[in-house]
């Protein structure tokens, strides 16, 4: 492909002459490839221009830029070399890579899970249905990535729209139909999903987060909002939206105005919903009903938030055109999303639970179940959480007070610092955890924090580790040190009971 060819379809300011053969695309100069199109664009930490003569060394056959300062450098500095202003750096990132990866979004049915909680669980459980109905899927999220079952490690919830077009044209090579993605706000804000054509957007829910990036809630709103109208392409074809959710009734307006079919969902209201719902500790059954009749449903994944969660990977299924039978079978066919209420089972005589909630309303949810699970057998909630440094500071507070609020004991730790120290963050989280009137500690140390809250649980109690979820590091300055809640959990729990020995039939022996 010549450079021409790539940029009939980008909103171009102005270009020299030069038609360069294009042998790649990219936007960070340590990865480009001789012969690459080199895109310097504004971010939100860093600026793509300063980069442009490392790329031009590395062997860059073009550089397209949303600098004028530096379309006007490289014109006079090297008259003959291919450059190109663009008034979005972004946008004509996701411009060129579509063209350069021959639109696999329009070869493959798109799905985009958007919301502040829920995205992963709804996304594994979509995923797991339509493979189940017999489709190869590409899988984008916060977790993993998967390419028609090969699984990678996930660098960012929602990709760069160059990686995005890459991993989806392999997909499309490998005989996938389908992709499944979380879309973060941060992702709709940028332009990274610029330029794709959605079958079905799915909104599960917003509650406080990212206003450190955002600023206020509307605009939070506003950039979950771009999905359903449409970014650079049509709007979804399918809107399925939580309708118990009252920016989900913004939606529903929004999306019914721009020719979306709306597909909603909720616990006790919309077209797919759930009744006669019973949770227990070993799972969750209910009888789903949808447009084309009701299904019985049973699953593993316990607790209110996970029956919602199901509602709308289900909703999604419909609008793909799975049938009631085929969703139920996709449903039993997964029995954990790691770090999603993912229990530590080590023969304790109490539950351990890591759990991804790091927002107040998340926190509150699984409290929540950890409630539920702990008075059917008189036992206590003890919750070890932090927050995380560099982020919003306004939900410290509010923190605070939901894991006091839904539990007898809390442990209150660091969770990625950052460049924070971790006292400051604890000094803005204690407010709401004193005002709830629950008993609690502080503890800097991770490690020992769950370490503390295990030595603590007796029999029947629920332990939720809550923050950090499937993550494998804790970011602490400038260096991400490995730490996994799951093992650090049982590490503690062999501390306490002794370590096991084959055919001795002594302390715990953990999976």
């Amino acid at each position: 492909m010549h450079f021409d060819d790539l940029l009939r379809e980008a909103e171009i300011l102005e270009r020299t002459a030069a038609n360069p053969l294009v042998r790649g695309i990219a936007y960070d100069s340590r990865r480009v490839t001789p012969g690459a199109v080199f895109v310097a664009m504004h971010g939100g930490t860093t600026d793509g221009n300063r980069f442009v003569q490392s790329a031009i060394e590395n062997g860059v056959g073009a550089v397209v830029t949303d600098s004028e300062a530096t379309w006007q450098e490289l014109c006079r500095r090297l008259p003959d070399f291919a450059v190109v202003r663009v008034a979005h750096g972004r946008r004509a990132l996701a411009e060129l890579s579509a063209a350069f990866y021959a639109h696999p979004d329009k070869k493959l049915s798109l799905t985009g899970v958007t919301g502040t909680n829920g995205k992963t669980t709804t996304t594994y459980l979509l995923e797991s249905m339509l493979r189940t109905a017999g489709r190869s899927c590409v899988l984008a999220g916060t977790i993993e990535y998967r390419v028609a079952g090969e699984v990678r490690p996930s660098p960012h919830t929602t990709p760069e729209s160059r990686d995005l077009f890459e991993l989806l044209a392999e997909g499309e090579d490998a005989g996938a139909t389908e992709a499944v993605m979380e879309v973060s706000s941060h992702a709709l804000d940028q332009g990274r999903v610029w330029g794709l054509h959605w079958d079905t957007a799915v909104f599960t829910n917003l509650t406080q987060d990212h206003l450190d990036y955002h600023g206020d809630m509307e605009s939070y709103f506003q950039a979950k909002a771009r999905m359903f109208a449409g970014q650079g392409a049509a709007p979804p074809r399918v809107a399925a939206i939580h309708s118990g959710d009252e920016y989900g009734q913004r939606l529903i307006r929004l999306s019914r105005a721009a020719g979306s079919q709306i597909l909603s969902y909720g616990l006790d209201c919309g077209e797919v919903c759930a009744k006669d719902v019973q949770l227990a500790a070993q799972g969750t059954r209910f009888r789903m009903a949808t447009p084309a009749g009701e299904i019985d449903i049973r699953t593993r994944l316990a607790g209110p938030v996970n029956v919602l969660n199901l509602l709308a990977a289900s909703a999604a299924a419909y609008s793909r055109g799975l049938t009631p039978e085929e969703i139920a079978r996709g449903v039993s066919n997964i029995d954990r999303v790691p770090g999603r209420f993912e229990t530590v089972d080590c023969g304790q005589p109490f539950t351990v639970a890591v759990d991804y909630a790091h927002t107040d309303d998340a926190l509150r949810n699984v409290t929540r179940l950890a409630r539920q699970l702990a008075a059917s057998r008189g036992g206590r909630v003890i919750t070890v959480f932090g927050c995380g440094g560099d982020r919003d500071r306004t939900k410290r507070p509010k923190m605070g007070s939901a894991a006091g609020e839904g539990s007898d004991f809390v442990v209150a730790t660091s969770d990625n610092p950052r460049s924070e120290q971790p006292a400051a963050i604890l000094a803005e989280i204690l407010p709401g955890l004193r005002a709830s009137g629950t008993r609690f500690t502080v503890e800097e140390d991770r490690a020992s924090a769950i370490q503390l809250a295990i030595a603590e649980a007796r029999e029947n109690d629920v332990v939720v580790i809550a923050g950090k979820g499937h993550e494998k590091v804790q970011i602490l300055g400038d260096r991400a040190i490995p730490f996994d809640d799951v093992e650090v959990s049982r590490q503690a729990l062999r501390e306490k009971f002794g370590e096991s020995s084959q055919g001795s039939g002594k302390g715990l022996l953990c999976n």
